[in-house]
């Protein structure tokens, strides 16, 4: 928590740690939720790794999540192919 007052930083990422269950378990829900509120009152944006279903998209972007990574949206891809993914995506 010190480092989020000491560095200047605008971006803090969400371990999936807590949205593997966010869904199940109302512990990492409340986590989740108190961690994308604390970073915005500090006007950081915010990132959820791990998403994998829609339902965790869903409470992250009820809960004001800024973005969101993971399998839902895509597999690791080479370099090639990730600009090929972003430059035609999907509709």
């Amino acid at each position: 928590m010190a480092y989020l007052k000491r560095l200047d930083i605008d971006t803090l990422k969400i371990d999936r740690s807590f949205v593997r269950d966010l869904t199940t378990d109302p512990g990492d829900l409340a986590i989740t939720e108190a961690i994308i509120a604390m970073a915005h009152k500090l006007d950081i944006k915010v990132v959820a790794e791990g998403v994998e279903t829609l339902a965790q998209q869903a409470r992250l972007s009820a809960a004001g999540c800024d973005y969101s990574q993971g399998f839902l949206f895509s597999r690791p891809l080479p370099e090639a192919s990730f600009f090929a993914l972003i430059a035609n995506p999907a509709p």
